[in-house]
């Protein structure tokens, strides 16, 4: 089969820049950052995650009685938090400042998926809402023309009316 150069070439044509379309050079000398918009969201979700699980409750639990053990037997001149404990405070004020819109922002990307999902759930409900009632109307006309057709018994019963009407005949063509 001979090879046609046009098409390959149309096709690679195609899949570059136009050549009626200027270049934007700024973009060849200058590669500009890319922006994955996901990318904070996966990772907001796997923060989200870690932060309900028990093994975050551990950590955060095992940190605070550290910090509390550490600033009341260590040496006067190794705490950096004195009693009540202010720097503690602050620290786990700006922990639950950022882990509340990371949760919420994980939140609203669970509901997308779930709204998604549910549309395709929806979607592949009416098809098989569709394909039942057609079934079930395919299965309706099957009953009404099986009803239609003469069965075995039926006709077993055709069959010895016809013989029985054979042999009154038969004697009767005998006393004739």
């Amino acid at each position: 089969m001979p090879r046609d150069d046009r098409s390959t070439d149309d096709r690679r044509l195609r899949s570059t820049a136009r050549l009626d379309v200027p270049r934007d050079w700024r973009r060849t000398f200058v590669p500009r950052p890319t922006y994955d918009a996901d990318a904070f969201g996966r990772l907001s979700e796997r923060i989200a995650r870690f932060l309900g699980t028990g093994q975050f409750l551990v950590y955060m639990t095992a940190t605070i009685l550290f910090w509390v053990a550490w600033n009341i037997f260590a040496p006067a001149s190794v705490r950096f938090d004195q009693y009540p404990f202010i720097f503690l405070t602050l620290a786990l004020s700006l922990q639950a400042s950022y882990a509340a819109p990371l949760i919420l922002l994980a939140q609203n990307r669970q509901e997308a998926r779930d709204r998604v999902q549910y549309e395709r759930d929806r979607d592949v409900d009416s098809r098989t809402r569709a394909d039942m009632e057609f079934l079930a109307r395919e299965m309706a006309s099957l009953r009404m023309a099986v009803g239609e057709v003469a069965t075995r018994d039926f006709l077993r019963s055709e069959l010895r009316s016809l013989l029985a009407d054979l042999d009154l005949k038969s004697r009767e063509d005998d006393r004739v």
